[in-house]
């Protein structure tokens, strides 16, 4: 198997236990992880400098801002970022238009399936 560079995700998702089962499902495939439980703390992770090659964000985010307004804010500042928008109630469709090198992952979803689609995405990052 060839070796894998570490590749760091912002988890961005406020369900405690979905949050801990992608996180060390992505830690265990060889992933940096942090986590945040809504779009005020992953924009804080942002704004602080810490290195983040992807996020990966549920849609429908309790607390303010939702995934999709966040994708946009975090877009205007790191117009390079890779995001994945995950979500059980919203559709790709209703997320239209949604920001530029972006994917969207419907729940319920396999880590592994994350994993692979996290990687592909920053395989030229």
């Amino acid at each position: 198997m060839e070796s894998k560079r570490n590749v760091h995700v912002l988890v961005v998702e406020d369900e405690f236990l979905l949050s801990d089962m992608i996180c060390g499902a992505l830690r265990d495939d060889g992933f940096a992880v942090a986590a945040a439980r809504n779009a005020d703390e992953a924009l804080d992770h942002i704004d602080t400098g810490k290195q983040v090659d992807v996020i990966f964000t549920d849609v429908n985010l309790d607390d303010g801002m939702d995934g999709a307004t966040l994708a946009r804010v975090v877009r205007a500042r790191r117009p390079e970022l890779p995001i994945v928008y995950s979500s059980g109630l919203s559709t790709e469709a209703s997320l239209r238009p949604m920001v530029s090198r972006s994917m969207f992952v419907p729940k319920p979803y396999a880590p592994s399936e994350v994993s692979a689609l996290l990687r592909r995405m920053t395989e030229s990052a």
